[in-house]
């Protein structure tokens, strides 16, 4: 378990909270961040009390994370518990089929990330009733009526649709709806849901948030005691929880978070700039573009854009010629990488996206680079 209001974080900066976040009081000859726990039982004497009796239950490796990205999620909030889980897959689980259950509703984006279709079919084969709506223009309000649970994702993956999570949130709430939102292309230092009024922050870790591509983990935070303590129940049950090793790695990753994002965004920002002088790229979208269709609402919910870039090539041939071409780039599904990645993601079948649309997930390189690589990979795509 975890409370944002504790830790030695210090300093209200998001560089200062991150290299901070979750780190225990010091002690004299030990080790900034302890290092992993790598146990499945504990001395348990006499009565079963204490937060560390099972493996599977808790781990302290687990809550000094927790209370890191607690930190980062929510802070100065009081109440507020963050759990983390193996994937950012089961993080999304515990909350919708903990929350949701036969004769309920629930809301998702149609345009949302391409697992969503199959916890879709899950969920009805529960009982449970799915409504869609797209992301961008709120249209999720027009099929909330009656809902249990509006599940958020903003922006989008792989569109890059915005949505206005405050107005939604007021709506979901009027309803007695529970609202999540999927944070992983965000990060915490985008985008603050539970500062917005939603009831969960749901991200997958394995993205920006460690940023190396070498862990796989997600975490849920939230303010409602009652709805946590069923998501802890729902990750208890089917052991969706995390190594100590992937949670020590994923701790020590965040404290070059702001670091890295700072450099990524302000990339991805000059990368869209070039992208848009293209005459052979279309549908270009990054919400940190002044002309982007969700600039406007990004820009009053968002602190930073993101790294992620979303444009179409006239053919799925011309996509494939330019990953091809790259060199800076390297053909790899996920996001949020100190390496530049992009992929075409129809290749995979689950996007309703043209054949030649392209999600670039822009690295650390030097912008410079990046782009020069961009460009000539254009050209020599050319037909």
């Amino acid at each position: 378990m975890s409370d944002s209001g504790t830790g030695r974080s210090a300093g209200s900066g998001d560089g200062t909270r991150a290299v901070r976040a979750g780190l225990p009081e010091p002690v004299k000859n030990q080790p900034h961040l302890p290092g992993p726990a790598f146990a499945a039982h504990f001395h348990l004497p006499g009565d079963v009390d204490g937060p560390y009796t099972y493996g599977r239950d808790q781990n302290p490796t687990w809550s000094l994370l927790e209370r890191a990205i607690g930190e980062l999620e929510a802070p100065g909030q009081e109440g507020v518990e963050t759990l983390t889980f193996a994937s950012g897959m089961a993080a999304i689980s515990s909350v919708v089929f903990s929350q949701l259950h036969a004769g309920d509703t629930v809301v998702l984006p149609s345009d949302g990330y391409q697992v969503l279709p199959l916890v879709r079919a899950q969920l009805e084969a529960y009982g449970i009733e799915v409504r869609t709506a797209p992301t961008g223009g709120d249209a999720q309000l027009d099929v909330l009526d009656g809902a249990k649970l509006l599940w958020l994702e903003s922006p989008s993956n792989p569109g890059l649709d915005v949505c206005d999570i405050r107005r939604l949130v007021e709506a979901a709430h009027a309803g007695g709806t529970l609202v999540a939102v999927d944070n992983t292309l965000a990060t915490p230092l985008g985008q603050r849901p539970l500062e917005l009024g939603a009831d969960f922050a749901v991200a997958s870790g394995t993205k920006q948030l460690t940023g190396h591509g070498d862990v796989l983990l997600g975490y849920v935070v939230g303010r409602d005691a009652e709805a946590m303590a069923a998501v802890r129940r729902w990750r208890k049950i089917v052991g969706a929880i995390p190594g100590p090793m992937e949670a020590w790695l994923a701790h020590r990753s965040i404290a070059t978070l702001q670091l890295r994002v700072d450099r990524q965004c302000a990339t991805a920002l000059t990368v869209a700039e070039a992208l848009r002088k293209r005459p052979e790229v279309a549908g270009l979208r990054y919400p940190g573009l002044p002309d982007d269709p969700s600039h406007k609402i990004a820009s009053q919910q968002m602190r930073r854009y993101g790294c992620v870039i979303s444009f179409t090539l006239p053919t799925r041939a011309h996509a494939d010629r330019f990953l091809d071409a790259a060199r800076l780039v390297d053909d790899a599904t996920s996001f949020g990488g100190v390496r530049s990645t992009a992929e075409r993601r129809g290749r995979w079948g689950g996007d309703a996206v043209p054949e030649g649309f392209i999600r670039f997930s822009v690295g650390a390189e030097d912008p410079e680079d990046l782009v020069a690589d961009v460009l000539r990979a254009l050209d020599a795509s050319a037909e």
